[in-house]
């Protein structure tokens, strides 16, 4: 009988390429590998021909999923070596270490925080090596033969663990329960059994101490009920420290140092200058050459055998980069980390939301793809609106694979929606938690957003699940929620409140048509939420602090915008009289103020003279300099257009800034240069060379409206050329 123990660094190509070999000469009839023994259910799934690393091994509790715990395997990693090679020589393949469902369910008291153990920085620090993971990766990840790697291991942990602190709870228990693990296989008569660990547990499985003492401290432990199955997963994400805690830095180069078989730097230093001349960057074969000596010499000098990371990197930051980061950043992202994404055969064990969801997305021909890319749906297109939609159900289900963006300039049409796709490893696991509302996409979102009406009370989140659901095409759900809507809608007297729900709903009545829902039911109740805000508008605006006021001012803007949504010819008049109401109050704070002056001179509800007027008393030397300052800001946040059309508000702001006192000025600026920030930088230009022309106004519209014929005739073509009209 003989137990051979094999300790590793989790996801380093050299342990598995050394692991690999050692499997091969000592042909062993059991198995045993660090990792959650719920994984034995779903092990042989590994064996699969169409799973396709990297992938994580997912053991969570049902009824509390965010508690999960991932275990990654990458090609790479010597845990996935050991697994595949018993499952391709017919040999048993077990998980040993301690098991989720204890870990989970001990009490916070009985599992103090694991302190962090860093074996490798030790090793490296003792080295003179600052980089740990660069040493291993030089002393062990390159090397090419196995000979001695694995005693060596052991000396040295063996070493470490003598001077370091005796083990937490948690730790000796894990290391019991695998020693336990071992003497369960050796009584089965198992002849030679293979060990395979982290690296640091080696001294402690090696001998065995009387089994005793690892009965106690298992004894009495309890079980959560837990659940495993596989997930993708990426290669950007093996750092994360769950279940196999030692994540790396550079997964796309280990990658590359476990399938090269030739030169490792030369091969490297080329995929680094394709990728670069397919992103239309210049990498000539020369470059490359002269790259791959450099990374050479640099190993050299530095007394290494083979270029590594370090090496080739420096090598293609100075060469192929021409020493600009920008380049390097690409190739960090795309080659030294790579977001490789794993795939799953069709019959792996999945909740039946995701096979839904998989079967939606083979029948939308919807890529599941790691990288960040950009979808314009148009929405006039049956099969792009179905994916709207389906994207639409996973964000009311916590799922964001997409995330809605807006519609790129020139495409401002309704029938464009714009979404930004990656699909990130932890997607599986809200996949997984949005599963117990129902086992098809539709019917989960459905019941989601049921549930989240029903439970809030606040109007304006009411409104946008009314808007999300339309978006999502949730027929069945829009009637409840929109009975949640009107009951709380009648019992709102918050104005504010009345007035956050309108424009969510303004929304979906705008747009429902071209996303084909019907929006009738909510016509009725933003007209009697916009009647009851016009009637409670004007008491809601008065006696304002500067918060208050604030909020209230973008409220005013959102609901004029919605107003100008809606097709009816009544709200409109109806909303006009409110603001005008506003400004006839008292107390009425400046913000506020300008903000509805400015909504009407735009609707044409203020003439210009009156307007005027309005301006010139909030900005008169009676005007207290602060309270002038808001209205300053109500006014013209967000746009000067209109200082570059109106002669008689730009000399208004203009002698009221020249009138300030130094110290008012001072106190002012920040303010008055917060507003102006908000300013199109072609508005701020032109404001800017009217003030330096002066009083004679060059370079600003004809003074007295006076038609110039000349300079109308050059403008005249291309005006008829933009419209489209006879040339």
């Amino acid at each position: 009988m003989t137990v051979s123990v094999f300790g590793i660094r989790h996801h380093g190509p050299g342990s598995a390429r050394s692991l690999l070999a050692a499997l091969r000469e000592l042909r062993p009839d059991a198995v045993l590998v660090e990792g959650p023994p719920e994984g034995d259910a779903v092990v042989e799934l590994a064996g699969h021909p169409d799973l396709r690393p990297p992938v994580a091994l997912l053991v969570y509790p049902p009824d509390t999923p965010r508690r999960a715990v991932f275990y990654p395997f990458a090609t790479f990693s010597p845990e996935w070596q050991a697994i595949r090679y018993a499952l391709g020589a017919g040999v048993p393949v077990r998980f040993i270490d301690l098991p989720v469902a204890v870990r989970l369910a001990l009490a916070p008291d009985d599992e103090p925080e694991e302190p962090a153990l860093d074996p490798i920085g030790w090793l490296a620090e003792a080295a003179g090596e600052a980089d740990p993971e660069r040493w291993w990766e030089r002393m062990v990840e390159q090397r090419t033969s196995a000979e001695g790697v694995f005693a060596a291991i052991s000396e040295a942990m063996t070493a470490l663990r003598e001077a370091a602190p005796e083990p937490v709870p948690l730790e000796a228990r894990r290391e019991a329960h695998m020693r336990q693990a071992i003497r369960a296989a050796v009584k089965e008569g198992r002849e030679r059994v293979a060990v395979v660990c982290g690296a640091w547990h080696v001294p402690a499985l090696e001998r065995l101490p009387p089994a005793a003492g690892d009965a106690r401290l298992l004894r009495g432990l309890p079980r959560a009920r837990v659940e495993a199955t596989w997930i993708p997963w990426t290669h950007g994400r093996l750092a994360l420290r769950s279940g196999y805690g030692a994540g790396v830095q550079s997964p796309g180069w280990y990658h590359h140092l476990w399938s090269c078989e030739g030169d490792v730097a030369a091969t490297w230093l080329t995929r680094v200058a394709r990728l670069l001349r397919e992103e239309d960057l210049d990498s000539s074969p020369a470059q490359v050459i002269d790259a791959v000596r450099l990374a050479e010499t640099l190993a050299a000098l530095r007394g290494r055998q083979v270029p590594g990371l370090a090496e080739v990197g420096e090598g293609a930051l100075a060469v192929l980069c021409s020493g600009e980061p920008a380049p390097f950043r690409l190739i960090r992202e795309r080659l030294i980390i790579g977001e490789e994404l794993g795939r799953l055969p069709a019959d792996a064990p999945v909740v039946p939301l995701q096979r839904d969801l998989e079967r939606q997305q083979r029948r939308l021909r919807l890529r599941v793809e790691a990288l960040d890319r950009v979808l314009d749906l148009d929405l006039r297109t049956p099969s792009q609106l179905e994916i709207s939609r389906l994207l639409h159900r996973l964000t009311i289900l916590d799922v964001p694979w997409g995330r809605r963006q807006p519609a790129a300039a020139g495409r401002k049409g309704t029938f464009h929606d714009v979404w930004q796709l990656a699909w990130r490893p932890e997607l599986a696991l809200a996949v997984i938690e949005a599963g117990l509302w129902g086992s098809t996409v539709e019917a989960a979102a459905a019941a989601r957003a049921r549930d989240r009406a029903e439970r809030s009370e606040d109007l304006a989140e009411i409104a946008a699940i009314v808007d999300a659901v339309l978006l999502a095409g949730l027929d069945e759900a829009v009637g409840p929620v929109m009975d949640r809507l009107r009951d709380r809608s009648t019992l709102a007297t918050d104005v504010l409140q009345l007035m956050a729900a309108i424009e969510p709903l303004a929304s979906a009545l705008r747009y429902g048509s071209v996303r084909q829902t019907d929006a009738a039911l909510v016509r009725t109740v933003v007209r009697g939420l916009l009647a009851r805000t016009t009637v409670g508008l004007g008491p809601a605006c008065a006696g304002l602090d500067d918060d208050a006021a604030a909020a209230m001012a973008e409220r005013i803007l959102a609901v004029d915008r919605s107003v100008a949504l809606l097709d009816d010819e009544a709200a409109g008049p109806a909303w006009r009289a409110a603001l005008g109401r506003v400004l006839g109050l008292r107390s009425l704070h400046g913000l506020v103020g300008g903000r509805c002056c400015r909504l009407l001179l735009a609707a044409r509800g203020l003439a210009p003279a009156d307007v005027a007027r309005r301006l010139g008393l909030a900005l008169s030397r009676a005007a207290d300099p602060a309270g002038a300052a808001a209205w300053f800001e109500g006014f013209l946040s967000g746009s000067g257009m209109v200082l570059l059309t109106d002669d008689d508000l730009f000399g208004v702001v203009d002698a009221w800034l020249c009138d300030l006192p130094g110290e008012a000025f001072d106190a002012l600026l920040p303010l008055l240069r917060r507003t102006t920030a908000t300013f199109p930088a072609g508005e701020r230009r032109q404001i800017g060379e009217r003030v330096r022309a002066g009083a004679s106004g060059a370079g600003t519209a004809v003074a007295g409206g006076e038609l110039d014929e000349e300079r109308a005739a050059l403008v005249e073509p291309v005006l008829q050329l933009l419209l489209g009209g006879p040339s």
